[in-house]
């Protein structure tokens, strides 16, 4: 069933979809599963052999055996707002960091990321992050350091001086112009190529496409970012300690809704 635990009838229809060489896309329509679930499935279950199907659900059941065993204490044992359910957050919380990895984002990073994301406020210590996501904090001190590098989180201190690490709607704004500014060294440099190589030459023409393309293309991303950042300051109603489901329809509501 779409969004149950992967059973391992499933597992051995990945294995035969992988070694026929079909996309995860093919192989999630042909289970009528997310393309993250078969995504996150491989990438967590793949050894130096490849995927098969009997080691992955023997990983898989040993998994939550050790999670039953760790988590009634540990923090995320306690409690979601707003009636949630903590088992299907964590599922979620994984799919999040799933779609960050396949983006190009390392792992740890993705992890502190999607940490991040699932929670109301938008922010949480480095202690909070080792805790949460049973690492060290010189691993959350190292993703943290991508993350800034990257515009995809920022410090700030709270009234107890405390450093947290936020994710906010402006960060999605500096990054995506962030991502447009990376091309102008090499839009640069391919127009000096030009001047080298002549333009009238297949190389020098070659080059002179590519920087007006890219140009081009960061210019309208820039443009629709400026046009676009209101929408980030768009806010949804939300009912303060509404512990109310998510509404699955597409009628109004005044649910809280995750911005960032």
């Amino acid at each position: 069933m779409p969004g149950g635990r992967l059973t391992q009838q499933e597992r051995q229809q990945i294995a035969a979809g992988l070694a026929d060489g079909l996309a995860y896309a093919e192989i999630a329509r042909r289970l009528d599963r997310p393309t993250s679930t078969i995504t996150r499935e491989v990438m967590r279950n793949s050894s130096p052999t490849g995927y098969r199907a009997d080691l992955a659900h023997r990983a898989t059941q040993q998994r939550t055996h050790r999670r039953r065993q760790t988590t009634p204490q540990g923090p995320q044992a306690l409690a979601q707002p707003h009636g949630r359910d903590a088992e299907i957050v964590r599922d979620y919380q994984e799919t999040l960091t799933t779609v960050f990895i396949t983006s190009g984002v390392p792992k740890m990073m993705a992890r502190v990321l999607g940490c991040l994301y699932t929670t109301d406020e938008g922010s949480l210590t480095a202690s909070e992050l080792a805790q949460r996501l049973a690492v060290s904090p010189a691993s959350i001190s190292k993703a943290i350091t991508f993350l800034e590098s990257m515009d995809l989180v920022r410090r700030e201190r709270d009234e107890r001086r405390r450093e947290r690490y936020v994710v906010d709607d402006d960060l999605w704004y500096q990054s995506m112009i962030r991502s447009a500014r990376a091309n102008d060294q090499f839009i640069e440099t391919a127009r000096q190529g030009v001047t080298v190589l002549g333009r009238n030459t297949p190389a020098g023409a070659r080059l002179e496409n590519a920087a007006r393309f890219l140009d081009f293309v960061s210019e309208a991303l820039i443009r629709a970012a400026e046009q676009g950042r209101e929408v980030l300051y768009t806010r949804t109603p939300t009912t303060p300690h509404s512990t109310t489901e998510p509404n699955p329809g597409n009628t109004p509501t005044t649910a809280p809704t995750t911005t960032a």
